[in-house]
């Protein structure tokens, strides 16, 4: 029996994947063997030395204290391209939003509220103060070309507008999604300073932080358009407000404001609503738990932050799983120790990310308490897991 500790509300939708005889998922669950979170922070929480996986029902990852979890072999999963559609949606959205001047156009009509017969009079005689342009011919720069990217870029191009992508770390899968239209640009800088509007996708880390600051302004033409439904620290705020009062940015769109962003009018304010559907809830749910069954019951890894893809088939035979540091040796230390212990390996797979790497080996053999100990005994190994097959 698997116990499952769930941080926040997760949809029904995916939590009906567990097996209710393999699983037991409650918020206040003691022990547990693995976690499903949403927004909650977990950097000052306890996590007891059961827990095998973190799961979250999202793309970013800044709410868990992956490099901690990490260290003790935990495996850390996300739900990339779960959410992609909403996320793009609103994104488009957030393009006609700074293009027609449509937020301060209804809050302006609203105000007219009372004023009887004089309305129609009123709105015809100012509505020339809310002319904005047309996205159809515009120049949209599109950074970070993963899922979301991918389909902001090519539903844009489907709205009649002149699409470059910059994102030198593309995979395979998403450049298969993307149109055959979308113009590689050949750097950041001349994606920035060539577009009328430019769309931001990347996660937020130590590379990322401030990506948008005082020297990229510099290079964009005048009236750019920003938009930014990714990760708020992505843009410096301190500096997009002296771009705006200096006329380089004429709209900034965003799902992160903050207190310094709130008083001017070339800002367009999002509450956090990227991933704010029922269905991109229900997508990330179903992701995560699958990836977490998967995971527990066969060791298989798909899409973790912090370890490699792994996927092999299971067999017959019982299961060895094994984390540890990306360090000479560790394969033949580990395949040592089962020689020692006369096990034969029926099938392996080793994969390393980074600093870490991940083994699923399959043994002709029973796994036992002795073999388990002497494979954590190895310096370097983090995790060592058996799977026994019934």
């Amino acid at each position: 029996m698997f116990r499952i500790q769930t941080l926040n509300k997760i949809s029904n939708t995916g939590l009906e994947l567990f097996s209710r005889d393999m699983y037991e998922i409650a918020s206040e669950i003691q022990r547990p063997d693995a976690i499903l979170v949403r927004s909650q922070s977990m950097h000052d929480m306890e996590i007891g030395p059961e827990v095998k996986a973190v799961a979250r029902a999202g793309a970013g990852v800044n709410n868990i204290p992956v490099e901690a979890l990490s260290n003790r072999g935990i495996v850390v999963f996300n739900t990339p391209g779960a959410n992609a559609n909403s996320v793009k949606e609103l994104t488009i959205a957030g393009m006609f939003l700074a293009s027609r001047k449509v937020f301060r156009a209804i809050s302006w009509a609203k105000s007219l509220a009372g004023k009887g017969d004089e309305v129609s009079m009123l709105i015809e005689k100012n509505k020339s103060n809310f002319v904005g342009g047309e996205i159809k011919g515009k120049k949209l720069g599109v950074i970070g070309l993963g899922a979301i990217g991918v389909a902001v870029a090519n539903d844009a191009e489907s709205l009649g507008m002149k699409v470059s992508g910059y994102d030198p770390f593309i995979s395979i899968e998403a450049a298969w999604g993307l149109s055959r239209t979308v113009r590689k640009a050949s750097s950041l800088d001349a994606l920035l300073s060539e577009s009328d509007y430019i769309t931001v996708h990347v996660p937020l880390n130590d590379k990322t932080r401030g990506m948008f600051n005082r020297d990229k302004f510099s290079l964009m033409k005048k009236g750019v358009k920003i938009l930014n439904f990714s990760r708020g620290g992505l843009v410096n705020n301190a500096d997009i407000m002296e771009a705006i009062n200096a006329g380089i940015v004429d709209r900034y769109v965003t799902d992160f404001p903050d207190e310094s962003l709130l008083s001017s009018e070339s800002v367009i304010p999002i509450p956090h609503l990227g991933a704010s559907t029922p269905e991109a809830e229900e997508n990330c749910a179903v992701m995560a738990v699958s990836q977490l069954v998967s995971f527990l019951e066969t060791g298989n890894i798909k899409n973790a932050v912090n370890f490699p893809d792994c996927d092999m088939p299971m067999s017959n035979n019982d299961r060895i799983l094994i984390a540890n540091r990306n360090v000479p040796n560790m394969v033949g230390q580990i395949t040592s120790i089962l020689a020692t212990e006369k096990i034969n390996i029926s099938d392996m797979l080793n994969k390393h990310a980074g600093d870490y790497a991940y083994n699923i080996i399959d043994i002709d053999g029973e796994i036992n308490d002795s073999l388990l100990n002497s494979l954590k005994a190895v310096d370097g190994v983090m995790m060592v897991r058996g799977i026994t097959r019934p």
